[in-house]
């Protein structure tokens, strides 16, 4: 079975967030399983030179875009086994950062139409399924049906579209149909792409795939629901059918506490006690009072709202008065990185603000750290409290999307659970669930069992790429 992957990013090119892990690992998972699983992506300036050196041009044809002709470069690099395609077009691509410019829409109709037009100049392969993700690639899917209808190439192609996260749609004008698209005026109703007075691009998608899925068991369910359906809700629960929730794996060599180069000390199941040492290495580091026996709760986050930070605001003054230190990593709304600072600058001994991303510091707080609070207000997967599991840093997390599927709270009576878990989106809900994992945190038989159990579970692709094959053997 041939798969071809669209993309926006994909690690070790291009990363910006989880959806570049998941570029990264689940085709690698794939070709395990004996598929043919190739990755298509913009060529970005931003790639580092080492990869942008090794890519060989295999293209060069133009894409139509409204009246106009763009040229548009394809190029290949094969990596950790598999293929990647690049889409090159500097005009679009050459640029600070691969999103969040005001031709956001103009950028990714090309680059849907030139994954479309690429597949015939793939040498040797000619996709049994189209693989799209998010906004970015979905408007490829309603083009595929619109355009190539009657292309021996591409007529028999399924496709699947994944949400990675339903609030980010790519709605735009409705002159985008006819300036860019190349799309009759019919595809501006109900049935196809119009949301309220203009288009989204992922509703193209998911009106038009074969089938859809979304990145965890419990995700698929609630954005069938008005509270987090992003106005796209009727439409998600009319393809019920169509609709699979297969939850996120992780890289496990990437983050293998074994392996891993960037913490102070390689531990596993047998020896996690050495934890101990990289919490006091990285007190050291951050300049925290150094104290092994104290529990130390790690946040590795954007700094938004829709990762809880609302709930932390409301009581972190009550937080800091438990006998715990607190180290935040990541960038974000303006508001909650005043916040900590705030907070930093009259808790010195307690609190850590890390107001910027560092990949190094990221596993090292992982690998420290003995809690993992992540209270989002909706995560489709999260990626944070499977890394943290990996590492042994106990995860306190909401009961929502793919924090639902792969946290599991720790029961007094049976012993069973792999973290601890609130349910509603509730400040005191969330702080009683603190002061219970602290206490906890105490029974050192009990917390041993935890991190042990935490550290052994398997948090691999392997499951969830069998779920991938199956989907494809469905629509096929």
């Amino acid at each position: 079975m041939k798969i071809l992957y669209a993309v926006s990013e994909a690690y070790p090119f291009i990363k910006t967030g989880g959806l570049g892990d998941v570029a990264y690992a689940l085709p690698k998972a794939l070709s395990k399983l004996g598929l043919d699983v190739r990755v298509i992506l913009p060529k970005y300036s931003e790639i580092p030179l080492k990869y942008l050196e090794k890519m060989i041009k295999i293209a060069e044809f133009n894409i139509q875009l409204g009246w106009r002709n763009q040229y548009c470069g394809l190029f290949k690099l094969e990596e950790e086994g598999i293929s990647f395609y690049f889409i090159d077009n500097e005009y679009y691509f050459k640029r600070a950062k691969p999103y969040g410019d005001l031709d956001d829409g103009e950028k990714f109709s090309f680059f849907s139409k030139a994954v479309l037009e690429a597949i015939n100049y793939m040498e040797g392969f000619s996709p049994d399924v189209l693989h799209c993700n998010d906004w970015h690639t979905a408007i490829a899917i309603p083009l595929l049906k619109e355009h190539y209808s009657e292309s021996s190439l591409h007529s028999k192609i399924k496709t699947i579209l994944t949400i990675h996260n339903l609030k980010y749609q790519g709605v735009f004008e409705k002159e985008m149909l006819h300036e860019m698209l190349n799309l009759r005026e019919e595809y501006f109703s109900e049935d196809r792409l119009k949301f309220y007075d203009r288009i989204s691009f992922l509703k193209g998608g998911i009106m038009f795939a074969d089938a859809i899925n979304t990145v965890s068991i419990t995700y698929a369910e609630e954005i069938k629901t008005e509270d987090y359906g992003e106005g796209l809700h009727g439409l998600l629960y009319s393809r019920s059918k169509d609709l699979y929730g297969i939850v996120n794996g992780l890289d496990t060599e990437l983050n293998d506490p074994r392996k891993d180069k960037s913490i102070f000390y390689n531990y596993d199941e047998n020896s996690f006690q050495l934890k101990k040492l990289n919490k006091e290495q990285l007190q050291k580091k951050l300049g925290l009072p150094i104290n092994i026996d104290i529990p130390v709760v790690g946040m590795v986050t954007r700094l938004e709202e829709q990762k809880g930070l609302e709930l932390i605001e409301e009581v972190i003054d009550e937080i800091l008065k438990e006998d715990i230190q607190l180290i935040v990593l990541g960038t974000g709304n303006k508001k909650y990185e005043d916040m900590f600072r705030y907070y930093e600058t009259n808790n010195s001994k307690k609190l850590s603000a890390n107001l910027y991303f560092d990949g190094i510091l990221a596993q090292q707080i992982y690998s420290a750290s003995d809690i993992f609070l992540m209270p989002s207000k909706f995560e489709p997967c999260g990626i944070g409290q499977l890394i943290a599991l990996r590492y042994g840093s106990i995860p306190i997390v909401r009961e929502t999307g793919g924090l639902n599927d792969t946290v599991f709270s720790y029961n007094e009576h049976t012993g069973d659970g792999n973290g601890f878990s609130f349910k509603n989106f509730n400040s005191k809900d969330m702080l009683y669930t603190i002061r219970r994992v602290i206490k906890c945190y105490y029974q050192k038989e009990v917390w041993s069992e935890l991190v042990e159990r935490a550290i052994k579970g398997d948090y691999s692709w392997n499951k969830s790429a069998q779920e991938y094959l199956n989907m494809y053997n469905n629509i096929i």
